[in-house]
Formats: structure tokens, sequence, C-alpha cells
């Protein structure tokens, strides 16, 4: 007899982990908790200061981001082989490097702006 596989075995006995229903439950729970305690903080006005607030909600968005991640894609340093994991690096790499280039455009963009041509200078021109 032949030791071959059909076409489509190769990819059913694959040694990864894709969850369990326990996996699932945790993932559910933990992404639920970090919607509800944000819309809380944001709903209660818990944290006054806007600049504070915009931390923490990035904070807890990061978090949330994690845990899809991890429990959903089901992610981790040994799935591909670690390719995954350096893609996902080097697209936060690619994301930084373009917000950051954004923000320096536009913070200096607005610093170098002439006079005539700020918005608080243009009201108070009048017609000739």
């Amino acid at each position: 007899m032949s030791d071959h596989h059909t076409h489509g075995d190769s990819h059913h006995h694959d040694n990864h982990d894709h969850g369990s229903l326990k996996s699932y439950t945790i993932g559910f729970i933990l992404s639920v908790i970090l919607t509800a305690i944000p819309f809380w903080l944001v709903m209660a006005k818990v944290i006054t200061n806007s600049g504070t607030m915009g931390l923490v909600l990035l904070a807890f968005a990061a978090v949330q981001v994690v845990v899809h991640m991890v429990y959903f894609l089901h992610m981790n340093t040994k799935s591909e082989g670690g390719w995954n994991m350096m893609a996902l690096i080097f697209t936060i790499m690619i994301v930084g490097i373009a917000m950051a280039g954004s923000l320096w455009v536009m913070y200096h963009m607005n610093h170098n702006m002439m006079p005539d041509l700020m918005p608080e200078y243009m009201h108070t021109k009048t017609a000739p």
C-alpha cells in the first residue's frame, strides 16, 4: 500500500491549537470588561482631564487588541514559525512611523503658518 495522503488530509492534521470553548469564553469576558470599563469612565465622567481620559482609553484599547490577538486570532511567538509576530512588529513599526510623521508635519505646518493666514488673525482684518 502507498503511504501517501489525499490532497485534503494534510490540512486537517496540523498540530495547531485553534482554541477551545474555555479560551473563547475567557476572551469574550475580557473583551466585555475591557469595553464596559472605558464606557463607564466616559459616561460617569470619572476622569475630568480630557488628555488623561484619552490616554486611559488608548491603554484600554491596546489591552483589548492584545486580548483579541491572543484569544481569537491565536497569535503567539510560536505560530507560523514566528512569522506572524514578525509581521505584527513590522506593521506596528510602519503605523508608528506614519503617525509620527503625520503629527510632525501637522505641527510644523501650523507652527510655520504666516500670521495673516492664521485663524486668530482672520476675523480681526477689516474689509477695504
